[in-house]
């Protein structure tokens, strides 16, 4: 008998393959300028921008609906207009036809109109990639549960940032912190496809 431990999901059953594009929404979370330099640089930003560029080539081929999201601050702050760090990264350029939101919030749901753009593509399951994994992507996987979407986050598209420890003295690093986020969303709020082929095959 194995002593792993099973997430919620496997317990009650749960399909847990991960979705298609021919299926599901594609939501872009923050893959803004920002995240590539800067004192909120993240160290994965660079091979999760690749991933997420898969994704988008990708469902553009397969006329998947995309959504792109990004979080907008005050001018002069690091996600504010007036500012490089707001743009799009290079590789996650939206382009003209697609659907774009603005948040103020982690939750992409939260005061944007991203539930009414999802139900106007009839699809019920997003699939989820972008910044930070602990936070913004985190925080949108969950409140899609809330909103009746089946989400699949996938983790090769994501990233954070290391964090002080709340407990203790120590940090906590970009990679134990982006494991953690995806393995609390494994449990019950998302499926978590490794890379971007888990997606695209």
């Amino acid at each position: 008998m194995s002593d792993r431990p099973k997430t919620l999901m496997e317990l009650s059953g749960m399909d847990l393959t991960p979705a298609r594009l021919s299926e599901a929404a594609l939501v872009i979370i923050d893959a803004q300028r920002v995240y590539a330099k800067g004192p909120l640089a993240l160290p994965g930003v660079q091979p999760a921008a690749e991933q997420i560029a898969g994704l988008l080539e990708k469902a553009r081929e397969a006329a998947t609906p995309i959504i792109h999201v990004r979080h907008v601050g005050p001018d002069g702050s690091p996600f504010g207009k007036d500012g490089d760090g707001f743009k799009y990264l290079p590789e996650a350029e939206a382009e003209l036809g697609e659907a774009a939101v603005e948040k103020t919030l982690p939750n992409a749901f939260a005061g944007t109109a991203l539930d009414e753009m999802l139900k106007t593509t009839g699809r019920k399951k997003v699939i989820i990639a972008g910044y930070m994994s602990h936070m913004c992507v985190s925080a949108t996987a969950r409140s899609a549960l809330d909103h009746g979407y089946a989400a699949t986050v996938v983790a090769g598209a994501a990233a954070t940032r290391p964090l002080p420890s709340a407990t203790g003295d120590g940090v906590v690093s970009a990679e134990m912190l982006h494991e953690v986020a995806m393995t609390e969303l494994a449990d019950r709020f998302a499926i978590i496809a490794k890379s971007a082929d888990d997606i695209l095959a």
